[in-house]
């Protein structure tokens, strides 16, 4: 499993970012905010693989691109962008070692406090 940065996606959460579309829950939060698998496979069967793909900061190109699998690390509810899920993210990458991931997501939760 060869996690690695999902650029587009770190782009449309900065975006998303700076124009306020955000929740600025606490850590602990993301267990509740965090998409169920039903709400993902609707968004999934209305807006396709690549808008599903543009909320997971971690992409795994060895899996099959049309498949859960291949996405790691999500960081909002298919609307917005939760601070808590940012947290989960960042420490979950830092404890499996992708430094990459990591990095961006500590980046975007900085992004996400200085837009206060």
């Amino acid at each position: 499993m060869a996690i690695e940065l999902n650029e587009p996606a770190l782009r449309h959460a900065r975006a998303l970012v700076r124009e306020g579309k955000l929740v600025r829950d606490e850590r602990d939060d993301w267990s509740e905010a965090a998409p169920t698998a039903d709400e993902e496979n609707a968004f999934i069967e209305r807006e396709g693989w690549t808008e599903y793909s543009h909320w997971h900061l971690g992409i795994d190109k060895s899996e099959n691109g049309r498949t859960k699998q291949a996405y790691s690390f999500p960081f909002g509810d298919f609307r917005k962008v939760h601070r808590s899920g940012v947290i989960a993210g960042e420490s979950r990458a830092g404890q499996h070692d992708h430094a990459e991931v990591r990095d961006a997501l500590k980046k975007l939760l900085e992004l996400i406090d200085s837009e206060g």
